[in-house]
């Protein structure tokens, strides 16, 4: 199957069996939404239980809800409003907007467009001849611009107080570190997390669930002295990972290579201790959501793509349909986010270390006297006081000579020394005031969930499963009791003469825990009691808390078929056998196995299944 088939494939199940669509179709659909369907809507809430699970639960961090809508200055501290943006071109013949980089990345051998210069894409988009992806149109010559990728909407009636949607969902963590850091009692490290939704009005949407104009993200934000804070880097040093460096990527015969985290930390390869047991503990959790191991890596960021808040930063790849998709970026943001917040708001960025025992020092100090400062300067006064303030701080030997000057807003004003009051004393100091740093994992979720779906669909042989040959186990009791119906077969046998009819089998082998439904219950047949009881042992396993599905519709075979499209784990039939011994066929999905349980020991069978403590073909 190529890898346009599997995408277009993928593309055609979720639409129809209700993963995911595009919204407001009715209306013509717009570009960049998309509705999680019935099946979908679960698997998403499943995977993101799942990352909480290990990223918040595990790690022992904290998780909050930050609302969708900000006011405009958090994101002038946070340098969205002039940094935000993408690279834009407009065909002049049709008038449609594109990415440039993507245009690039289309139509040429370059990757990662993204971080090259506006003039050179200029020049490779003339050089290559590219031309508009809606019309034809040659797009050389035509100029490419910046775009901000930022909602705007308004806080309250008027235009008073702008606002954005946010375009990630760490900004709500950063603007309420002041009272997180009460919760954690003034203590590094601690991490918060956030799942929710995010929006970038982006140029271009495509790829189904990879570019979208609304998006879900699960961030952590881990605060960290980056002083005395050092990961668990032990626990994870062992763990094998696909890098693939900046240095690799600039060689022209460069390719990702396999190594350990310990050894990547060591070498130098992933600078950061804390990137480093990020990556570890994440690869472990990619394999347990079912990514394809040998569809994916570890890219380190350019130095031309890398964030100006990052001293490191690494993407996590999946390859789909034949690309390279970021799922993850693992970034150490070090300390720029709290300190712009902190220059633009109203409140203490920074975290108390205390000493182990106090010191003395000397502080050099200074006490303006406004009553002369006031008259001499006028409405520039408190401002002359802070610069005089600061530069104490900075340098005292200013304050050596007779007169010391300070620039305020470009303007220098000379203050006598003695009316600075300036001293030099010494004070007992029990700690400082420090900025954390910020470790960030961030995750689309989105992007998991599509890559998820991807690489767990598959299509294989119906007559090549265990399931053909099932009816070899059906036991004495079941070929009696099936005989006197007017099936004529086992439910087994049925299955088989059933997966006969068509000659592959399309399953997505998702990992149990992701599954939108655990387990599928079906009667044999829909009469003589078999239905009332196959929804009597359903409700039993709802109870139980699991998902269920029931269905009574076509040959126990073609059951089996839609459960496994849907990739339900397990399914389990009622026939004759179960109303005389209570006991029901259970079936796995992946290796087609089959075998009989008591209905009162059903549901914890399938509790360990689920969680992998045994399998069918152990029971």
């Amino acid at each position: 199957m190529t890898d346009d088939t599997a995408t277009d494939r993928l593309t055609e199940l979720a639409k129809r069996r209700g993963f995911f669509f595009q919204s407001s179709e009715a209306y013509g659909g717009v570009s960049g939404f998309y509705v999680y369907g019935p099946e979908g809507a679960t698997l998403k809430e499943n995977l993101e239980d799942a990352w909480r699970d290990r990223f918040v639960r595990r790690e022992g961090h904290m998780e909050i809800e930050a609302p969708n809508v900000m006011p405009e200055p958090v994101f002038e501290a946070s340098g969205h409003l002039d940094g935000f943006d993408d690279m834009i071109v407009e065909c002049p013949e049709c008038g449609a907007s594109h990415r440039a980089d993507h245009i690039v990345e289309d139509n040429t051998d370059i990757e990662e467009a993204e971080s090259i210069a506006i003039a050179e894409i200029e020049e490779i988009i003339a050089e290559n001849d590219l031309v508009c992806p809606s019309c034809g149109t040659d797009l050389a010559g035509e100029p490419v611009d910046d775009f901000n990728l930022m909602f705007e909407t308004n806080i309250g009636p008027g235009s008073s107080s702008p606002g954005y949607l946010r375009p990630e969902t760490a900004q709500g963590i950063f603007v309420e570190f002041p009272r997180l850091k009460e919760y954690a009692r003034g203590q590094l490290p601690f991490g918060v997390a956030q799942i929710g939704a995010a929006y970038r009005n982006e140029i271009s949407p495509r790829k189904g669930l990879v570019r979208l104009r609304e998006f879900a993200q699960a961030e952590l934000e881990h605060f960290v002295d980056p002083e005395t804070d050092e990961p668990d880097l032990e626990s994870v040093e062992d763990v094998e990972v696909t890098l693939y460096s900046e240095a690799r990527q600039d060689d022209d015969d460069g390719a990702p290579v396999e190594m350990t985290v310990g050894e990547a930390v060591e070498e130098g390869v992933v600078g950061s201790d804390w990137v480093g047991y990020y990556l570890g503990v994440a690869q472990g959790w990619y394999e347990r959501i079912g990514v394809d191991m040998d569809r994916f890596r570890f890219r380190q960021h350019r130095s031309g793509e890398l964030a100006h808040y990052a001293a490191d930063c690494w993407d996590a790849e999946a390859e789909i349909g034949g690309d390279w998709i970021e799922i993850t970026g693992f970034a150490y943001r070090g300390d720029y986010d709290l300190t712009k917040h902190g220059e633009y708001a109203d409140d203490d960025f920074t975290i108390f270390r205390q000493y182990d025992d106090p010191i003395t020092v000397e502080r050099a100090t200074v006490e303006p006297d406004m009553s002369y400062l006031g008259p001499e300067f006028g409405g520039d006064a408190a401002a002359v006081g802070d610069a005089l303030e600061a530069l104490a701080e900075r340098d005292r030997s200013a304050f050596e000579d007779d007169e010391v000057t300070v620039d305020v807003d470009g303007a220098e004003y000379t203050v006598p020394v003695e009316k600075t009051g300036f001293a030099v004393e010494e004070v007992t100091e029990a700690g400082e005031h420090v900025t954390p740093h910020v470790v960030e994992p961030s995750f689309g979720v989105d992007r998991l969930v599509y890559t998820v779906l991807a690489h767990s669909l598959t299509q294989d042989d119906a007559g090549e499963g265990s399931e053909a040959s099932a009816s070899d186990t059906s036991g004495d009791s079941e070929a009696r009791s099936a005989s006197d119906h007017s099936s004529g077969q086992s439910p087994r046998e049925e299955a088989a003469s059933s997966d006969d009819e068509d000659d592959e089998r399309t399953v997505l082998t998702l990992p149990p825990e992701l599954a939108p439904t655990t387990v599928a219950v079906f009667p044999l047949m829909d009469k003589d009691g078999l239905g009332e009881r196959a929804g009597e042992i359903a409700e039993r396993l709802r109870r139980a808390g699991f998902e269920v599905a029931e269905d009574a519709s076509g040959s126990i075979g073609r059951r089996y078929r839609r459960q496994d499209e849907v990739g339900t784990p397990y399914c389990v039939t009622v026939d004759y056998d179960t109303l005389e011994d209570g006991t029901v066929t259970i079936r796995d999905r992946d290796t087609t196995a089959q075998a009989r349980v008591p209905v009162d020991e059903l549901a914890g069978v399938v509790a360990d299944l689920r969680a992998g403590e045994t399998t069918v073909g152990a029971l």
